[in-house]
């Protein structure tokens, strides 16, 4: 547990860590001391003597079992222990820790011999049911049986024997969990003098000078030993070069990785490479500090520090720099001045400055954190005098934490997103966030002024330490999408593909764990957590965890590929070199995918063990009413079917359904797409197609008929007209001469003497080319042969024309009448005279008047 608690501070910023305690007690500086507290002297912590790191629980001397005589003194002192409620926090994790341990020792018994009973379990129903009372089988039969029974009961008591013997461990684990986490609530809601109080302050600040006095004495002591005088004064150059090595990297090393990051970025701004590796460049500016100090430390060291608090606070020191300059660096790539990656808020400069140095500040109160939970937990610091202490850091913190939630409320206001895109959603996740900083900032020095100093604290550093963390999984969500981009090439950022999306998903779990131990969660919780996940859970009489899911994945995805596999066998080496047509080559393509699909999901839930039978009641009275509601979808699976084995249509057909044409693209089990010849997708339901009337132009060949209509003017040889148009048709290339080219003379229209020109095509998808040639050529001998191709003239008839012409000859202008009105006279009947009238007529427009070729028609060509 103090190692992973270690992890956390050193990775996430996680909040001062004391070696003993959870991250929540080490965030408000109260926890056990290094030391153990000693054992008390009543009979009951007596009996949780600690054991021996390694120690297993004693064993049965029978092979292959627990010893359950060990076991039942465990669980009756564990009990008493329980009960008595006066064990130290160290004995109740130790013991735990036991308990535990039996724990796993009776799973495995749990699933000793499974395979044992499975086989003597279908032997027994081999043989049948057992006769009733009453009756009798044969005597081999019965002895068999009888074998059988007894096998499988003796080794079905150990099993049971076990699962006794788990159900107790599994409970008194989770009594000692309840108990230790009523305990770390107690002390978190501890009360302590208010720190308002002036008075208050002065035994803390004693305590506070009386451990720097020790520390400088340790020094002091250090320095007057003789032996430990000549032991520096040997080391005295090693130590020199260490320190100034120590020294150069913490002054210099930041700034030589800055360089190093801006030369990159200028040579190659906007390059997911550059960025990349000036990503990886950026670490300097917190490796390098770091290692300095480190250096630093063990420079000092060499002198032989006496006293525990001069080495713990000097153990406590490189903390303290990871947590600063892993502060500044997340501060950088959060609120940058040299954009390495995207930045991840959208704020000017003057505010990513203040961003920067409010992140520094969060690693500068962490760090006096951790120094004054060392100081603490050395003794040199009560845990009174330290809640007191604590409340300028608590308030350091608090201005630190409003500060950046305010600053990460104004990303939603400066981020140009809309509310339903995928920025958006970010920008208000943000702005919760800065709320719930805001409210912790005002809460945790409220809590720590009214007394509760550890709730305060362990507030505030909380949420400063979930920052951190937050900040650190926006970097690596932004780092692998940059990678992504670079060795898949999709999109400038990587972040607008499902892979980059799912990677930002799984890094977000994995941070869950490390916010679980932030807020109070303690080590044993989660690997308790982790226990039962992977023990998986009852679905009927069949327990699946999480390796059941793992083999099915597995399974499926191997059955999955082999299918895809043999398709791609198929449809490249075997079905080309067969007769069969590119449709049935399709439908086999698919019968092929979806048998393999079923077998393969099949097979990977046989081999995952997992057993659906007890499911079978409640899955047939569910497929009763999915019955009813699915049915149109069940409708249509089963035409999908039909189409594929009949395959009255095929990919590639030109087809007709529902006057809708075009060209059948993929059928698949629940619906075909049709392409129009607009270049529209149609998706039509595979019960229209099987229910409906369809015309499949190209079922059995490509060839089909074209007609092209002819008109010609009257006066025309029909005869003549009947031989050129034969001749342009026969002369078409595309045209099939058997059956040969007709032409007919199907009637006399009202402008011209109508013929048809009728050609069978060998590709009926050229029929648009070839009818547009045939015009073309039909125009071109029309006009080589002088025939006359006819267009639509009417004659005009007016009443009383007499009247009209002596109008005519007395100079009387002639105009178009008003529109008639209700009574008025018939729209024919036209007035010798209108003074309303607009145009006239001239001498050419009435019927028996002259044009200037002698008949009367206004001008216009012979017929």
């Amino acid at each position: 547990m103090r190692r992973i608690a270690l992890f956390v501070l050193l990775l996430g910023l996680g909040g001062p860590v004391v070696a003993q305690s959870t991250v929540g007690d080490m965030l408000t500086g109260g926890g056990e001391a290094a030391t153990a507290e000693p054992a008390a002297t009543s009979s009951d912590e007596a009996v949780v003597e600690p054991v021996p790191e390694g120690e297993e629980p004693a064993q049965l001397s029978l092979p292959g079992g627990p010893d359950y005589t060990a076991w039942e003194r465990a669980a009756e002192q564990a009990e008493q222990v329980l009960d008595a409620d006066r064990a130290s926090t160290l004995a109740l994790e130790q013991m735990r820790a036991r308990l535990v341990t039996w724990r796993s020792t009776f799973n495995e018994v749990q699933s000793a011999n499974s395979a044992k009973i499975e086989r003597l379990t279908a032997q027994l129903e081999a043989l049948g049911p057992a006769p009733a009372e009453g009756e009798s089988e044969a005597e081999v039969l019965a002895k068999r049986r009888a074998a059988i029974n007894a096998e499988l009961t003796r080794l079905l008591v150990p099993i049971r024997a076990a699962d006794e013997a788990w159900t107790r461990a599994d409970g008194l684990i989770s009594e000692v969990d309840t108990r230790l986490r009523m305990r770390q609530t107690k002390e978190v809601l501890e009360t302590n003098p208010s720190p308002l109080y002036p008075a208050n302050w002065v035994t803390p600040l004693e305590d506070l000078w009386e451990s720097f006095n020790t520390l400088r004495e340790d020094f002091q002591k250090s320095w007057s030993n003789d032996t430990q005088l000549a032991d520096l004064r040997r080391n005295t150059p090693l130590s020199a070069l260490i320190a100034v090595i120590g020294l150069v990297l913490m002054v210099w090393g930041r700034n030589w990785s800055l360089q190093i990051v801006r030369r990159l970025m200028e040579r190659g701004a906007g390059e997911q490479r550059t960025m990349i590796v000036a990503m990886l460049a950026s670490l300097g500016q917190l490796v390098l500090p770091q290692l300095g100090l480190v250096a630093l430390v063990i420079a000092i060291s060499t002198i032989g520090l006496e006293g525990i608090l001069a080495v713990a606070v000097l153990s406590a020191v490189p903390v303290m720099g990871m947590l600063i300059f892993g502060a500044r660096w997340l501060g950088n790539h959060s609120f940058p001045k040299t954009e390495i990656l995207p930045a991840p808020l959208s704020h000017d400069e003057a505010s990513r400055k203040r961003g920067r140095l409010y992140a520094l500040m969060a690693g500068v109160a962490l760090a006096l954190n951790v120094l004054l939970a060392s100081l603490n937990s050395m003794g040199s610091i009560p845990d009174s005098s330290a809640m007191i202490l604590g409340f300028p850091i608590t308030v350091l913190g608090a201005v630190v934490l409003f500060r950046l939630g305010q600053l990460l409320i104004a990303h939603e206001r400066s981020a140009e997103v809309s509310d339903d895109s995928e920025g958006g959603f970010r920008a208000r996740i943000v702005h919760l966030e800065g709320r719930a900083a805001v409210l912790c900032a005002l809460a945790g020095p409220l809590l720590a002024a009214l007394g509760y100093g550890r709730a305060g604290a362990w507030l505030v550093l909380a949420s400063l330490a979930t920052l951190g963390v937050l900040a650190i999984v926006s970097l690596l969500q932004r780092f692998f999408s940059q990678v992504y981009a670079l060795f898949f090439g999709r999109g400038e950022d990587g972040s607008d593909g499902l892979v980059p999306t799912l990677i930002s998903f799984l890094i977000m779990v994995l941070a869950l764990p490390f916010l679980a131990l932030i807020w109070g969660a303690r080590a044993s919780d989660l690997s308790e957590l982790w226990s039962k996940f992977l023990a998986g859970f009852s679905l009927g009489e069949t327990r699946i965890s999480p390796s059941d899911f793992l083999i099915f994945a597995i399974v499926f995805v191997i059955g999955y590929t082999v299918t895809r596999a043999l398709q791609g066998a198929l449809r490249t080496s075997v079905l080309p070199k067969t007769k069969i047509d590119t449709g049935g080559r399709n439908a086999i393509l698919s019968g092929v995918s979806y048998i393999g699909i079923f077998l393969a999901a099949v097979v990977a839930i046989t081999a995952a063990g997992i057993d659906l039978s007890s499911l079978a009641i409640v899955a047939g009275a569910l497929s009763v009413g999915i019955g009813f509601g699915l049915q149109t979808i069940v409708s249509n699976f089963v035409s999908g079917i039909i189409l594929l084995v009949e395959r009255p249509i095929s990919e590639g057909d030109w087809i007709n359904a529902g006057g809708m044409s075009g060209i059948v693209k993929k059928i698949s089990v629940r619906s075909t797409r049709i392409e129009t010849f607009d270049k529209t997708d149609v998706i039509v339901p595979n019960a229209d197609l099987i229910a409906g009337q369809v015309t499949n132009y190209t079922k059995t060949n490509m060839s089909g008929r074209l007609i092209v209509p002819v008109g010609v003017a009257y006066g025309s040889d029909t005869r003549r007209i009947a031989e050129v148009l034969q001749k342009v048709a026969e002369e078409h290339p595309m045209v099939i001469l058997n059956p040969p080219p007709q032409v007919i003379f199907y009637g006399f229209g009202a402008d011209s003497l109508d013929f048809e020109i009728r050609v069978v095509l060998r590709d009926v998808f050229s029929i648009m080319s070839v009818q547009t040639e045939i015009r073309h050529r039909v125009a071109e001998v029309f006009a080589e042969e002088g025939i006359e191709i006819p267009f639509a003239q009417r004659d005009l008839w007016l009443r009383n024309p007499d009247a009209l012409a002596g109008a005519l000859e007395g100079g009387a202008v002639l105009e178009a009448p008003e529109p008639p009105s209700a009574g008025s006279e018939a729209p024919g009947d036209l007035p010798a005279s209108n003074p309303g009238a607009k145009e006239s007529l001239s001498a050419g427009d009435l019927p028996g008047e002259t044009d200037g070729d002698g008949d009367g028609d206004g001008g216009g060509p012979d017929r």
